[in-house]
């Protein structure tokens, strides 16, 4: 590849990346949890790993993003360049003691690319969503103090946070790489609030922005040629935020200004600790076994919300995958079909309840040449989170993901015979 074609590449990726930051102010969920702080964080992973219950920490995959472990970018081989891009389409149901809805939506998923910078040392960037936000709260009627009358509200929410990963992994020895990352998290979430009483209304609209960084590191060591561990860090960051509110009433059919943009600046919100354990293995050529453990300690962040609190949140993941021969040429062989598993038991308790959740995955991995290791992921989840009990809502939904991984080869000389 020519060196200008590197460039037009590199900014076309960058052009990607900017409209998808736009696009990110969209909401990316309907879930009622999102409701809370930053929104429902993203539990989702890139490629593959989408349909092996979102385990990979001590999966190496040379030829596949891995935005699990920073360290697997050393693995990136010489004249590849990596790229992921994914969409995905959700469908929920809400249900509570006496109702239920439905709701869909399609989004992007992510972007990253990656590539060898020398010998030992790879590199890629990432972007995914955060965090979610997507709620709303509609019809609520409130009975006037002190009187028969009655008025009606509604609160919606929209936006979330973006982070943006710079990934190195560097490779000590053949069996043993590490890994840095850089995340830069940014993003906003606007609150509207409406009340209509009689003939008048009022409406107050508070977008809270927030912004930070956050560094993480990674490890895998390759035990034999077919167990490989991982171990990631995550370290705590705040996240600091400003908000802009304004408030405007109506009186028969006269629109008030009673308070126009005014910025304040609003407590810091902290990320905790988070650590990751992996295991991958190979008991024969054509099987993967993987097993992910997560423990990210919310507690010591001393955070509540109006209703809850958050808490330690431990997230247990298992994956499989089987692979006849990558290098067949009998295309049914180089097909992967892939299963996992995810058990979240929640950040969030609401009275004496965490707000736990599972994930149920498959997925199938189809080679699009053999003269590149590209391919089209697609993955299936069937997931449930939160319990029909008091106040929570018990949420179901179905997840398909599509992720063309795909592999460009730079600076490949061709031959001619």
């Amino acid at each position: 590849m020519k060196i200008n074609h590197l460039i037009f590449t590199l900014l076309g990726l960058l052009l990607i990346i900017t409209h998808e930051i736009t696009a990110q102010s969209e909401a990316l969920t309907s879930s009622p949890y999102s409701l809370y702080g930053l929104g429902v964080i993203n539990q989702t992973s890139i490629g593959k790993f989408n349909s092996l219950g979102y385990s990979g920490i001590g999966i190496k995959s040379p030829y596949e993003l891995n935005n699990l472990n920073p360290a697997n970018y050393a693995l990136i081989p010489q004249n590849s360049f990596l790229y992921d891009i994914g969409i995905t389409g959700e469908i929920n149901n809400y249900s509570n003691s006496t109702t239920s809805e439905g709701k869909s939506n399609i989004n992007f998923s992510n972007l990253a690319f990656g590539f060898r910078i020398m010998e030992n040392l790879g590199a890629g960037i990432t972007l995914v969503p955060y965090s979610d936000v997507g709620y709303s709260i509609l019809g609520i009627s409130t009975n006037v103090e002190g009187s028969n009358e009655s008025f009606e509200s509604s609160i919606t929410g929209l936006g979330g946070l973006n982070d943006i990963r710079f990934n190195l992994g560097y490779a000590i020895i053949n069996k043993l790489r590490l890994g840095l990352s850089t995340s830069f998290l940014f993003g906003s979430i606007e609150e509207n609030e409406a009340f209509i009483y009689n003939a008048a209304s009022f409406e107050s609209t508070e977008k809270t922005n927030y912004s930070g960084v956050r560094l993480g590191f990674g490890l895998q060591w390759d035990v034999t040629d077919n167990i490989t561990l991982g171990s990631t860090i995550q370290l705590p960051t705040r996240l600091n935020g400003n908000l802009k509110r304004s408030v405007d009433k109506s009186l028969y059919g006269t629109d008030i200004t009673v308070e126009d943009e005014t910025t304040d600046n609003v407590s810091d919100f902290k990320l905790p600790l988070e650590l990751g354990f992996g295991l991958s293995l190979k008991p024969i050529d054509e099987i993967t076994l993987s097993a992910d453990f997560k423990k990210n300690f919310w507690t010591n962040t001393n955070q509540s919300e109006n209703i809850g609190k958050y808490v330690d949140q431990d997230i247990y993941a298992f994956g499989l995958e089987y692979l006849k021969d990558p290098k067949s040429y009998k295309y049914g062989q180089r097909i992967s079909y892939r299963l996992g598993y995810n058990y979240d038991n929640g950040y969030l308790a609401i009275g004496d309840n965490k707000v736990s959740g599972y994930n149920i995955t498959t997925g199938i991995g189809i080679p699009t040449s053999r003269g590149t290791h590209s391919m089209i992921n697609l993955s299936y989840s069937y997931g449930s989170k939160g319990i029909l009990q008091n106040i929570l809502i018990k949420e179901n939904y179905h997840l398909i993901t599509l992720n063309m991984s795909l592999e460009d080869l730079w600076f490949v000389k061709r031959k001619v015979y």
